[in-house]
């Protein structure tokens, strides 16, 4: 019985992934090395979206590479392709390190936004177990202001993860030449990505050996006095931080525009890490004086966590 419901398994999976169908690109003159785009990549947990996979110049089948999964996939590679003409420059800010042998070689996967649920596909469910459930009421009230009526069975968070590990990754590691390992898998976003990269190595500690956390949106929502959703992330982060033995975790923020209201965090955030045993060979938390909420701002910054993740 079990080994029939492992081969009905296998064929499922082997099944689900012949439907996969991927395309390369076109070369641009913008873009260092080849992206490859899967069109809406067929899953049964969320509500599917493109996935870019970044493969760097030269790459080739008999090498083995680090893979990191990165949030908000359109405006990681080409302004010609975001909504407002600004890009993180992943292709170009990793490409130039590699050239310079300060890291080891890797692939990203780019998932795609929707925009209009990413509120609920980023945001980090299971702090919602520290919120009382008269603040949860409040929390759907300050959402239903921006235009969005949700309840808590909306969180999808949870889902998102599960897509990424049992369905992406699986893909990724069978199609490209990848260290399939926990050693050699990262996860990286801002703002709201930021957040989810956070939840991701905590629930997934053996999925993912580091996150990168870019102007992380402690707020969770729109910015205000109340320290409800602060609170819940810190408090399911003191609950959950994996071991500082075998994990990673880069942090930082800007000063400006949506940033200004992050730098209070900045001590709460510290605290929680060195309690178990962070120190700044596996952990960084960074300001950045003058900068802003954009990708403009993280392109400038972003060969720090790069080198912090990937140095050889």
């Amino acid at each position: 019985m079990k080994k029939n419901i492992l081969i009905l398994f296998f064929f499922t999976f082997s099944l689900a992934h012949s439907q996969i169908k991927s395309y390369s690109l076109p070369e641009s003159d913008k873009v260092e090395g080849t992206i490859i785009r899967i069109d809406s990549f067929p899953t049964k947990l969320i509500q599917p979206r493109n996935v870019d996979v970044w493969l760097p110049k030269n790459y080739s089948k008999d090498k083995k590479y680090n893979v990191l999964y990165m949030h908000d996939g359109q405006n990681l590679f080409d302004a010609n392709t975001t909504w407002n003409k600004e890009e993180w420059k992943v292709d170009e800010v990793a490409s130039k390190l590699i050239i310079e042998n300060k890291i080891t070689e890797f692939i990203v996967v780019g998932i795609h936004n929707i925009p209009q649920i990413r509120f609920l596909d980023l945001f980090p469910k299971k702090a919602l177990n520290f919120i009382a459930e008269k603040d949860k009421e409040y929390i759907f009230d300050l959402a239903k202001k921006r235009g969005v009526t949700i309840s808590e069975n909306d969180f999808k968070g949870d889902d998102y993860l599960k897509f990424i590990v049992e369905e992406v990754k699986p893909y990724i590691d069978e199609t490209y030449s990848t260290l399939k390992n926990q050693e050699n898998t990262f996860v990286g976003g801002s703002s709201m990505g930021g957040l989810m990269s956070m939840y991701a190595i905590c629930e997934y500690p053996e999925i993912f050996v580091g996150a990168i956390c870019i102007s992380t949106h402690w707020p969770g929502l729109l910015p205000n006095d109340d320290q409800t959703i602060p609170n819940s992330f810190f408090s399911y982060l003191e609950k959950n931080i994996p071991n500082y033995k075998n994990h990673k975790f880069y942090f930082d923020f800007g000063t400006e525009s949506l940033d200004r209201f992050y730098p209070q965090y900045e001590e709460t955030v510290n605290k929680l890490f060195k309690e178990k045993n962070y120190t700044s060979v596996n952990y960084k938390n960074l300001k950045f004086e003058g900068e802003n909420h954009s990708e403009v701002s993280w392109q400038k910054r972003l060969d720090i966590p790069f080198e912090f993740m990937f140095k050889k």
